[in-house]
């Protein structure tokens, strides 16, 4: 099984039900959540016209292949209802595969590592809680040599706790 880390993210309604229900839809025999991450709300960053999101980053295992865990995640924002409106826009639920083990990716649906994994301080600091000695897969340079090169960033903590379904 592959060590994998997907960054979730909402900021439309109950944000915290939808992260919840989304680590509910996950957990399965195929993609067993391991770990998550604290929750951080955090600034949007492209459309700044928009509410806050909570994030987080969950770590599973799984033995599906890249393509068919980006399927069963699409499934599960559409489940959720994820409508994609407007590029970088308000979303129920939002789910990226960050990291696929050290697997390097680029097909034209999928890029691992995430391309904008070292730029974005709400996946990296979920990310390095979890596991502070990870490794840019590409440069093998360690992820929190860019933190700093994202401190302008909004990010803080919340006293949300998620649980892992049993």
């Amino acid at each position: 099984m592959k060590t994998v880390y997907l960054g979730l993210g909402s900021n439309i309604g109950d944000r915290e039900a939808m992260l919840q229900a989304a680590v509910n839809e996950l957990h399965s025999r195929e993609v067993p959540v391991r770990r998550l991450s604290s929750v951080y709300e955090t600034e949007p960053m492209d459309l700044k016209a928009q509410r806050s999101f909570l994030n987080l980053v969950a770590e599973v295992q799984t033995d599906l292949f890249p393509q068919q865990l980006l399927t069963r995640v699409a499934k599960i924002e559409q489940h959720l209802g994820r409508r994609r409106v407007v590029a970088k826009g308000p979303r129920t639920i939002d789910i990226d595969i960050l990291l696929y083990g050290n697997f390097l990716i680029r097909t034209p649906n999928l890029v691992i590592p995430h391309e904008r994994l070292s730029e974005r301080r709400f996946v990296l600091v979920p990310l390095l809680e979890l596991t502070p000695e990870l490794r840019d897969p590409v440069s093998r340079r360690p992820l929190k040599e860019f933190l700093g090169q994202t401190s302008g960033q909004g990010i803080r903590k919340v006293e949300f706790h998620l649980e892992i379904p049993s």
